[in-house]
Formats: C-alpha cells, sequence, structure tokens
C-alpha cells in the first residue's frame, strides 16, 4: 500500500499524552508549572493548579490575581524575585528562585509556603518579557526549617534564648555601649531551693516551675530588653540603656513577681523566691566573660544574704588580690603535682600510757621551687574549693602506699576528703593495692572527716563498708565538729574516734571541754571504737584523757611530723 507523502499535523505540546503525565506527576508532587506573560500580566498554568492550590485557574489568571494571595506579612515574592535579579538575559533565560508565603483561602486561613523557581526571558529586551517556572508548595519543609532555626536559638522548656544566643545579645550589647558611650546591666535569676523542689516534687514540676518563673521575668521585661536560659535553674537578662539604678528597679520587679504569686503546677501550687545578681556594663564588666562571672559573683552573695535578694556587683580590690592568689597558688599545687613535688609528713599516733608510735598519720606536705615546705592548712581549703582535693587525694595515696611498701613494720593512716569519699578512681586503686599485697591493706588506715560523714551518711556508710572489704581500717577524724556524733556512731562501721582538737587544746582548763570529750570517749567505748586525741600540748590534758579512757594521743606533746619514712620507728604488730 502507497503511503502518503502529506506530513502528519503534530499535536500542541500541552495536547501530549507525555506531557499531560508529567503534568499529573507533578501535581500529585505538590508542584504545577506556569507561564507568565509580563506584558498583558496573563498567567497561565500547566497542570491542576487547583489541587495544588485549592484556587481554580481562573481566579489567578493575571500576575496581579496571584500576587493578591500573598501573605500580608509577607517580604518576598515572585515579581521581586525577577524584576530585581542582578543578573540578565543573555538568550538562555536569567534564573530565579524565591520562597514566600499565600493564603490562598483568604485573609484567616492557613498559610501555605511555596517555593518558586524557573526563569526569566527578556527575548532581546533587558527586561523581563515572560517566565517560565514551577511553583511548589514547601509548608512542611519550611515548618521543619523554622523548629531547626527556632531550636538553634531558643531553649525547648522555657521557649525564651538559649545561653549561646543571649551571649550573643550580651556581646551586641557591651559593643554597642562601648560606641555610644551609653551603660547596660546583665542579671542572672535563680530560682532559690531548686534542688528541694526537685527532690520534693519531681523534676518535671521543677521544670514546670522554671518555666513559669521565666514567662513571669519576661512579663516585666521592657520592650529592648531580652532573657534566656542561662543554665540549669538560672535565667539571664540583657538590660539596655541601663544604669545601676534602672536595675535595682527592675530586680525589684522582678522579686516582687515571685514574692506575690504562688506557682501552679500539676502537683498544686508552689510558692518560690528567687534570687538575683546583676551587673552594669561597660562599667564593671567590660568582656562578656566578666559579665558572666561578676553577674554569677554578685548571685553568689545575693544567696549568702538569704533567699529572695538582690546583690549588684560591687568591685572590691581586696576580692581581686585574693583572687590573684589563690589563682597562683592553684597553679603552683598543679605544677607541684606534675613536677612530683608534694611530699608527706608522718606524725606519731602514740599509745597513752607507754607514749610509743602504734601509727602515724600521713600529712601532705607543698615542696615549693625553692625548695621551702608548706603545710597542708594552707592549701587543703582552697584546694578543696577549687576541685583539687582529689588530684592531691589520690597523690597522697600513692605516696602512702610506696611509704608502706618499703617499711614493713610501720602502720599509716591517710585522709580523704568529702569529694575523694565518692570517687570510684580513689578507691579502685586502694582496691588494686590491696589485691596485690594484703599486708598493705592491713597496715592502712583510712580517716574521713565527721563533716564529710554528715553531708550524706548512706554515701559515707557505703565508703566505710567499701574501705572495710579491702582490709583497711577506717577513723572518723575531727569527732564532735558536726555535733551528731551520737547518729554517726551509731551507722558507721568506724574502728577508731579521733576527736576534735579544737576540744582538746584548752581541755585542761575548760570544763565545758571536759564534759564533751568525756561524753565522747564513753561513746565511742560503747561503740567498742578506740579513741585519739587530736592536738594534745600539755601532760595534764593528757592525764584526764588516760583516766576517763582514751587510748591514744597526737599532737606536739607526743611527737612533730616527721620528714622522711626512713626516720620512723617500728610499730609494735
Amino acid at each position: 500500500m502507497a503511503t502518503s507523502n502529506k506530513a502528519r499535523k503534530k499535536p500542541p505540546a500541552g495536547d501530549t499524552p507525555d506531557h499531560e503525565s508529567a503534568l499529573a506527576i507533578l501535581s500529585s508532587l505538590g508542584e504545577v508549572a506556569y507561564r507568565w506573560s509580563i506584558d498583558d500580566d496573563r498567567l497561565y498554568w500547566d497542570g491542576d493548579v487547583q489541587s495544588v492550590l485549592g484556587t481554580p485557574a481562573d481566579e489567578i489568571s493575571t500576575g496581579r490575581l496571584y500576587a493578591a494571595l500573598l501573605d500580608p506579612d509577607n517580604t518576598d515574592s515572585r515579581h521581586d524575585a525577577v524584576f530585581l535579579t542582578g543578573s540578565g538575559d543573555r538568550g538562555t533565560g536569567a534564573p530565579f528562585q524565591v520562597e514566600y508565603a499565600l493564603r490562598p483561602g483568604g485573609p484567616d486561613q492557613p498559610i501555605v509556603w511555596i517555593e518558586d523557581s524557573g526563569r526569566w526571558y527578556g527575548d532581546g529586551s533587558p527586561l523581563p518579557k515572560r517566565v517560565v517556572g514551577i511553583i511548589r508548595v514547601v509548608s512542611d519543609r519550611h515548618e521543619r526549617e523554622q523548629r531547626l532555626t527556632f531550636r538553634s536559638s531558643h531553649d525547648e522548656l522555657t521557649g525564651f534564648y538559649n545561653r549561646a544566643r543571649l551571649i550573643e545579645l550580651l556581646e551586641d550589647t557591651l559593643i554597642s555601649t562601648k560606641r555610644f558611650r551609653g551603660s547596660a546591666g546583665f542579671m542572672l535569676i535563680a530560682i532559690d531551693s531548686f534542688r528541694l523542689i526537685n527532690d520534693s516534687y519531681g523534676f518535671e514540676i521543677g521544670d514546670q516551675v522554671l518555666a513559669v518563673m521565666a514567662k513571669r521575668a519576661a512579663s516585666r521585661l521592657r520592650g529592648a530588653d531580652a532573657i534566656g536560659r542561662f543554665s540549669g535553674n538560672k535565667l539571664g537578662v540583657v538590660l539596655r540603656d541601663c544604669s545601676e539604678e534602672t536595675m535595682a528597679v527592675a530586680a525589684e520587679r522582678f522579686l516582687s513577681v515571685a514574692r506575690e504569686e504562688v506557682i501552679t503546677t500539676d502537683n498544686g501550687a508552689i510558692a518560690v523566691s528567687i534570687s538575683i545578681g546583676g551587673v552594669t556594663l561597660p562599667r564593671n564588666a567590660g568582656t562578656v566573660n566578666e559579665a558572666t562571672a561578676r553577674a554569677e559573683e554578685a548571685l553568689h552573695q545575693a544567696r549568702q544574704m538569704g533567699q529572695g535578694r538582690f546583690r549588684p556587683f560591687v568591685y572590691s580590690q581586696d576580692r581581686q588580690e585574693e583572687r590573684r592568689a589563690n589563682s597562683a597558688l592553684s597553679n603552683e599545687l598543679i605544677q607541684a603535682l606534675r613536677e612530683d613535688r608534694m611530699r608527706l609528713a608522718f606524725q606519731p599516733i602514740v599509745g597513752i600510757s607507754n607514749r610509743q608510735p602504734v601509727l602515724y598519720e600521713c600529712l601532705l606536705r607543698l615542696e615549693q621551687a625553692d625548695g621551702r615546705i608548706t603545710e597542708a592548712r594552707s592549701f587543703m581549703p582552697l584546694s578543696e574549693r577549687l576541685g583539687l582535693s582529689r588530684l592531691l587525694d589520690r597523690r597522697a595515696l600513692e605516696l602512702t602506699l610506696e611509704a608502706l611498701e618499703a617499711r614493713p613494720d610501720i602502720i599509716l593512716s591517710v585522709n580523704v576528703t568529702a569529694e575523694t569519699a565518692t570517687e570510684a578512681e580513689w578507691l579502685a586503686r586502694l582496691e588494686e593495692a590491696g589485691s596485690q599485697n594484703p599486708d598493705i591493706a592491713r597496715r592502712l588506715v583510712v580517716e574521713i572527716t565527721e563533716t564529710t560523714a554528715i553531708r550524706n551518711l548512706d554515701e559515707a556508710s557505703q565508703f566505710v563498708s567499701a574501705v572495710k572489704k579491702i582490709g583497711c581500717t577506717v577513723a572518723i577524724d575531727d569527732f564532735g565538729a558536726g555535733y551528731s556524733s551520737f547518729r554517726i556512731l551509731r551507722q558507721l562501721d568506724i574502728d577508731v574516734v579521733k576527736i576534735d582538737g579544737d576540744y582538746i587544746k584548752n581541755l585542761a582548763a575548760d570544763e565545758d571541754d571536759q564534759t564533751f570529750v568525756r561524753t565522747l570517749i564513753a561513746l565511742a567505748k560503747h561503740f567498742r571504737m578506740k579513741t585519739v586525741a587530736e592536738w594534745i600540748r600539755d601532760d595534764k590534758s593528757a592525764a584526764l584523757l588516760a583516766e576517763w579512757g582514751a587510748d591514744y594521743l597526737q599532737g606536739d606533746l607526743t611527737g612533730s611530723p616527721i620528714l622522711e619514712v626512713s626516720e620512723l620507728l617500728p610499730v609494735p604488730d
């Protein structure tokens, strides 16, 4: 059969089956293509725009009608993306992409977020003549991005700024006040007794209290101020254009909102108070680090005054010098640990009748770079405040174990601070030494203070049990200082009681001390514990202690600390 030479007529591009399938796929994905003729403002939709936007094509057949759907608060549009683009059409079109918000259902209906991308063509003109592109609904993506953006700068619990963003605002405020010679403030607000709230009601209720307090504090801010969660139960407030007087007024607003209203939680109403510390910028703090540190210091001072107080930071030369001295000592201790300049001195503890050593207490000493020896009382209190006591306790234990290894004929005691009594690493090292050489454990007495036991009696009991399981003897030091002696003796499995030296140093002349010490010795005997009287200085006190049944003496009367382990006298087995 002959074929016709007549050319077949091609259907319009929009009528081909493949084109229709492509448009259907786009619509199913929440996308629709369009063509926009700018001269006559005609807008042609290639696909089912109603299924994408919910608006019929004939209702948005011009660029003007489509623009009417823009959310009034919207700052972006297709028009601006096309006409304000920086690149021109060089024959292949100029690309554009923009994201904006529509309200297809009307001003009171939900927002639909649109991503609009395509190219505009000038057709020889430097200005756009026609546009082709695709719009797609990206509401879900936009919401996710907004959530991520919010979380990057806001605290999830309170809904206000997080620490990172708060610090950024503080830094910006500092820069501004310096540039324009202004004044600002930074405050830290902390909920009083927050740990007690968590312990009594649970952490969930504590979170509710913090969130409500943050909202109430925010309601007392001025328009330019900012609030955020600084850390834990602390809120940070940046106060712009703020003098010392203004900061005091702001603090009273925050204190009053806590005083005057209880907080309703899932467990009922809870009355809370807050403490506030503040610092003025840049007068009393020229950097962010100074601002936060000095606000923390002021807050600490406010808490020391009692609950529900405000304290502004006040510069003190004496305090700064004390801190410099503390810093120098801290650095010296760290350096001494690194350079192995910590030493032990051994003070004898003697029998009360024969005055012969029965063991030696290991006292830590610092050998300074110039060879001078510093006693522990000069650095141990500070080391505990600075968190260095654990490092010193570990070194003291190592030196004590070495001395016991070198001298099998002596018994030593070593002190443990409250922080170390809860540390697994120290106990593990002791357990290792005891398992390798049980005789060392038998010849070691571990001393804890009464104040350590009072801090957490259950933890102290667990520590004592663990030490005794290793094979060591346990003594309680400074006994009587905590005024809860009977309870401690009854609950802890202690072997030796060391009576606090404050009750011994004036024992011969002070009848109140005599009554107290005699009672403590009787208590110890009741629980079958040995007693050591510390700080013994005179024979009259020693005679009284012997009369009351004390077992051992320690102090200047019976022997000063000895620096060399080789000089220690053997003790009876």
